[in-house]
């Protein structure tokens, strides 16, 4: 077994082939990444394309019988507002009067 002779030309020489080989796999490694990020953009895009639209009218009539009863209870609850308002702002206005009668 013959013994490798360690110059310095033999150093610098090592240290480039490391420094190629750790750039190349970087490389490999980034190619890799930019491949894997691209599939996945397509997939989404895929996915957004291929996912359907309810265009049915049973759907439609659905929505609008959920939008009868959502108006229903808004303006419920509006008449609720105006008649807690209206009582309150009547008690108040009672109730300076007994005290500007005492």
């Amino acid at each position: 077994m013959s013994k490798r002779k360690n110059t310095f030309t033999r150093f610098i020489e090592d240290i480039v082939d490391d420094t190629k080989d750790f750039v190349d796999d970087i490389i490999d490694r980034a190619k890799d990444l930019e491949t894997d990020v691209k599939d996945a953009i397509q997939d989404v895009v895929d996915d957004d394309e291929t996912t359907p639209v309810p265009t049915s009218g049973a759907g439609v009539a659905d929505l609008q019988v959920a939008l009868a009863e959502l108006t229903a209870k808004v303006n419920q609850l509006a008449e609720l507002q105006l008649a807690s308002a209206s009582s309150a702002s009547s008690t108040t206005t009672s109730s300076s009067r007994r005290s500007a009668a005492a």
